[in-house]
């Protein structure tokens, strides 16, 4: 049997500015993701990572070029409609991680839920299993400035997967993180790559993780080297 494809990624370019200040930061990106696979995209700074992940999340649209998310082009949908699909199937970990500080970390754990209309005391109920399932259950009250990168990492990962996205999107999940927590952090990432079928990308530069791949796909000056 044929394996699903997650994300299908056909001749993608993205430019940004005009003129003489125009930059190509992706330069034809072809790029198959298997639903339930777990890859890795590594490269050098600047060659276009962040730009390829934000346009297969919907955050960035394409210059030219398809990229769909499971069979469904994002970015030839409508504004209102792409948020809304975003915002139930698509969980995204930002490197600087995002937490709203004036909420605690159950509160920003729950707010995809809470955009999706589910009632906020069930919503933070579920956000509060959540943080237990990533280690911080005694941080559920706390607020984001108490916490270390590791912990508010954690928060954010939570966050990424409490509505259930069929696809999770993480960019340097470990880059703030010592050895022994940037580990736990992926452990975490694997765990949840092996349930239900759940794709993930993670972007990285950082060697010491590839063993948690399934497959390593490398950009450089904005193409997937062969």
């Amino acid at each position: 049997m044929q394996e699903e494809i997650a994300v299908s990624c056909k001749n993608v370019k993205k430019t940004f500015g005009m003129g003489t200040s125009r930059v190509e930061a992706l330069r034809g990106v072809d790029l198959e993701v298997k639903k339930g696979e777990l890859l890795m995209l590594m490269g050098p700074s600047g060659s276009g990572k962040t730009t390829l992940i934000s346009v297969i999340a919907g955050i960035l649209t394409q210059t030219e070029g398809e990229c769909c998310v499971s069979g469904i082009d994002l970015n030839h949908m409508p504004d209102k409609m792409k948020t809304v699909y975003r915002g139930k199937h698509i969980g995204f970990v930002f490197q600087a991680f995002n937490l709203i500080p004036m909420l605690t970390c159950a509160e920003n754990v729950s707010i995809p839920l809470v955009i999706n209309g589910v009632d906020r005391k069930m919503a933070l109920e579920k956000a509060k299993k959540l943080l237990a399932d990533v280690g911080i259950p005694e941080k559920v009250d706390i607020f984001p400035t108490k916490l270390s990168g590791g912990q508010q990492q954690r928060v954010a990962i939570a966050r990424s997967m409490i509505h259930n996205p069929h696809l999770i999107v993480c960019d340097e999940p470990t880059s703030f993180l010592d050895h022994d927590t940037g580990m736990k952090v992926m452990d975490l990432l694997r765990s949840i790559a092996g349930k239900d079928g759940k794709t993930l990308i993670v972007v990285s530069h950082d060697v010491r993780i590839t063993k948690f791949a399934d497959r390593i796909a490398r950009l450089e000056d904005g193409k997937i080297l062969p």
